[in-house]
């Protein structure tokens, strides 16, 4: 008998031993599809690596995600993209490949769907096709469906490690310097004002956890998100926010904004804020220039200048403010953007600190403290102090080697100095 046929007739049988008024428990639910394999087996011979198998995607069809499980347990595995029922594609170590299993069919896949949302207490439908939620893990959950997705529903996972990564590891991956890590540890005791500002998939998030575990343990701390990923386990006194899509009636909507204006009223020492991709950003602004320092966020954009000229159109969304003054209230807010980038080894990496000094003549003023050079453009005394990767990777069959270059100082000094003054931190920068 065919696999797959015999699969689904296994599935059936199983299924119609299940009383789902009842609450069923894990090991219940595997005694039973023991017994449904045992059972065929009698009839047809299965050899002992086929009812393991069978055993595995049975269970993971009934009580967890189906086929997704598998990649959902590979740890190496960061990204799982579902492009349709017959097209499955996961991100790990960097590298990008085709799943070699697929669903057995749409129904299959958007039964997968339903039981994602509904674990989250969300909804999607053709109404209502699009919905950002997550996993219990913490993993970030992207879906589409029908007629928007004109290729079949669409799943996209981003999965998150089980323990926060450090800067600490960060700087034994190379990702940031021994020297950079320690100011920016310095700069977030002090109170500045921080953005992280990347590309989709540069770690963006990751820093942000990273650099929260600096905060003094005596602060509380309001976060902010629209689905939750943030790993702030540091952290005592937190209290952790989370917006809300609006139903399929249009009504009940939480926003950002929303929680910004709330998180204000539940006395924080800080807010942080996943990201800023709208109006909301008039709002953190706001909060940072209104005596919440230490306050940290992120945003898409390719450089410092692109991530404030982004902010500038952010607010100018949730408000009717000349451009002149959304300049200065940026430039009085926001003390210093970390920008990543994800380059052409594909390693994540910071590849420039910059200090935001002030708003003369309309513009602002940018100072960069750090900047990422690769080996062969540094001088001869930079290479001595740089510090570089040497690890190799896989890339289209073959191995090569990572970027080799370090964050140096530009050697410009720090100009805004009042926080480290009132907070008694020495900084030689």
């Amino acid at each position: 008998m065919d696999y797959y046929v015999l699969k689904e007739s296994l599935r059936q049988e199983v299924m119609r031993q299940l009383d789902f008024h009842k609450e069923w428990q894990d090991e219940e639910i595997a005694d039973i599809i023991d017994t449904a394999i045992l059972k065929q087996s009698r009839e047809q011979y299965i050899s002992t690596v086929t009812k393991l198998t069978l055993k595995q995607e049975l269970f993971n069809g009934i009580r967890r995600l189906d086929i997704l499980q598998e990649l959902l347990d590979d740890k190496d595995i960061t990204e799982i993209m579902v492009n349709g029922s017959g097209s499955i594609y996961y991100e790990k170590n960097g590298s990008i490949d085709r799943f070699d299993k697929k669903f057995d069919s749409e129904e299959k896949l958007e039964a997968v769907i339903q039981q994602i949302v509904a674990r989250a207490n969300r909804h999607v439908n053709e109404a209502s096709p699009i919905v950002d939620t997550s996993l219990a893990d913490g993993s970030r959950v992207n879906i589409v469906l029908k007629p928007i997705a004109l290729n079949g529903p669409i799943i996209t996972i981003r999965k998150f490690p089980e323990k926060a990564i450090t800067m600490t590891e960060l700087t034994e991956w190379g990702s940031v310097s021994d020297e950079a890590a320690a100011i920016l540890q310095k700069l977030v005791q002090a109170g500045y004002n921080i953005f992280v500002s990347g590309g989709t998939g540069t770690g963006k998030t990751t820093m942000l956890n990273a650099l929260a575990e600096y905060i003094p343990s005596d602060e509380r701390v309001i976060t902010v998100e629209d689905t939750a990923e943030l790993q702030l386990r540091s952290i005592k006194n937190i209290v952790r926010l989370e917006a809300r899509n609006a139903t399929s009636d249009g009504d009940h909507e939480i926003s950002i904004r929303d929680l910004i204006k709330s998180a204000l009223r539940m006395r924080p020492d800080r807010i942080i804020v996943g990201e800023i991709r709208g109006p909301e950003a008039i709002d953190m602004i706001q909060a940072m220039n209104t005596g919440h320092d230490g306050s940290l966020s992120t945003g898409h954009a390719n450089s410092v200048r692109d991530m404030l000229s982004r902010i500038e159109t952010m607010v100018m969304m949730g408000t009717e403010i000349p451009l002149q003054a959304i300049r200065k209230q940026i430039a009085s807010s926001i003390d210093i953007v970390i920008q990543l980038a994800r380059l052409r080894d594909r390693s994540r990496r910071i590849v420039e600190i910059a200090e935001i000094v002030d708003c003369q003549n309309g513009e602002i003023i940018i100072n960069s403290l750090f900047e990422f050079k690769e080996y062969t453009e540094m001088t001869e005394q930079e290479r001595k102090e740089g510090k570089f990767s040497s690890a190799m990777i896989r890339e289209t069959g073959e191995y090569a080697q990572y970027v080799q270059g370090s964050l140096v100082r530009t050697g410009n000094k720090l100009i805004r100095r009042r926080k480290l003054r009132m907070a008694n931190i020495q900084l030689t920068l």
